[in-house]
């Protein structure tokens, strides 16, 4: 195929993120937009520039039903997001789909099983993973020069006032809270109630990539709900999850949306720690990323001029968001779908990213250890088979 026509389900904020860069990116045409809360869709439309030639849909089914998509791209916020874009791949589209993947084991199994029985493309829309920083941890990393990893930080504190709590579902309007007593029909979002560790992937994704690993055991804890910064919010403040990898190496990861920081720009932050050296994130938009190496003759840690944009980054991606990454998300997935390419973030990556953050969340819950099961089929599970069958 020239084109893939792809299908946009869920018109919030990122659904017209993705609709205006996907118009951009060569090789897609949008061609059916979805969402329950209709008068989004008109909204939709007027970002799209063949609007004439793309249908709306209020019924997720029927969306899927439609011949005229080969793909959806799944920007929605929702607790049944894993098992939507599991009802894709059944129903013959691949999927492109943003974070998280999913909020349950379940649906995190239902994915993967859909996608080896179907043969289809399955991608989580995780941007991070694609930053320039990334790359040049990787490679030191893959070259020994930081010595044998055995830790590692990442946190995502995403403070964004509290306009995405609460929403009028007949109109698609968010309110904040100060917004709330004239505005008695806005309701509380999925994101009201979401475990804040579920949006994990977001700093796990590069972690793993950087690592080349995965996580085998994780453990969490909490601060009490509703929130101290907004006690009108549903969600803890803050919860971190400790992981333990299979090549041995410990990660504490942290998340939360409710906790104001200095700066949103500055919400990302990772470390990892060596046996010959250690790299840092900087902590501030005035700060610069910091190395050090045990071998290379240095007594502290050195400022680095590492950026989430890449030096080798084509035109197309410049300006495309979170730092010229989400470009790569969409190209990475054209080339897939299209031309059959490897999917370096292929299903089992992608859920080896969300899987450890909803087992945190159930660890937090149940106040101990959880394994994390190994997704890639073998001798206990052939693919296609849900574990246990």
């Amino acid at each position: 195929m020239d084109e893939i026509r792809i299908g946009i389900a869920g018109l919030g904020h990122r659904g017209l993120g993705w609709i205006r860069l996907l118009q951009k990116v060569p090789g897609y045409r949008i061609t059916a937009v979805y969402d329950w809360i209709e008068p989004l869709q008109e909204r939709a439309l007027s970002a799209i520039g063949n609007r004439d030639h793309v249908k709306t849909f209020s019924d997720y089914e029927d969306f899927l039903a439609w011949e005229g998509i080969d793909a959806v791209g799944l920007c929605v916020r929702r607790p049944d997001q894993g098992a939507m874009a599991a009802q894709a791949l059944e129903a013959g589209k691949h999927v492109n789909a943003e974070v998280p993947a999913a909020h349950t084991l379940e649906d995190c199994w239902r994915i993967v099983t859909a996608a080896e029985r179907t043969g289809l493309v399955y991608q989580l829309g995780e941007q991070t993973r694609y930053w320039g920083f990334v790359e040049a941890w990787r490679d030191l990393v893959t070259e020994g020069r930081l010595g044998r990893v055995t830790y590692c930080e990442g946190q995502y504190i995403g403070y964004y006032g509290t306009r995405q709590f609460f929403q009028d579902t007949d109109t698609g309007h968010f309110y904040s809270i100060e917004d709330l007593p004239a505005h008695p029909e806005a309701e509380p979002t999925w994101l009201h109630s979401m475990p804040p560790i579920h949006y994990l992937p977001h700093e796990l994704s590069p972690m793993l990539k950087v690592l080349d690993d995965r996580v085998v055991e994780v453990t969490a804890m909490s601060t009490a709900s509703p929130s101290y910064s907004h006690p009108e919010i549903g969600q803890p403040d803050i919860q971190v999850a400790l992981m333990k990898t299979e090549k041995d190496a410990i990660l504490r990861m942290a998340t939360g949306f409710t906790q104001k920081i200095p700066s949103r720009r500055g919400h990302h932050w990772y470390q990892i720690i060596g046996t010959r050296g250690c790299i840092e994130w900087k902590r501030s938009e005035k700060g610069r990323p910091l190395m050090w190496r045990a071998d290379a003759q240095m007594h502290d840690l050195a400022e680095v001029d590492w950026r989430f944009e890449r030096t080798d980054a084509p035109a197309g991606a410049r300006s495309s968001g979170h730092g010229d990454a989400d470009y790569y998300v969409q190209a990475a997935f054209r080339d897939a779908v299209r031309d059959a390419k490897p999917l370096e973030f292929d299903v089992y990556r992608a859920i080896e990213t969300a899987a450890p953050a909803v087992l945190a969340a159930e660890s937090i819950a149940r106040r101990t250890w959880l394994t994390v099961p190994d997704f890639r089929p073998g001798k206990a599970r052939s693919p296609g088979e849900m574990p246990g069958a």
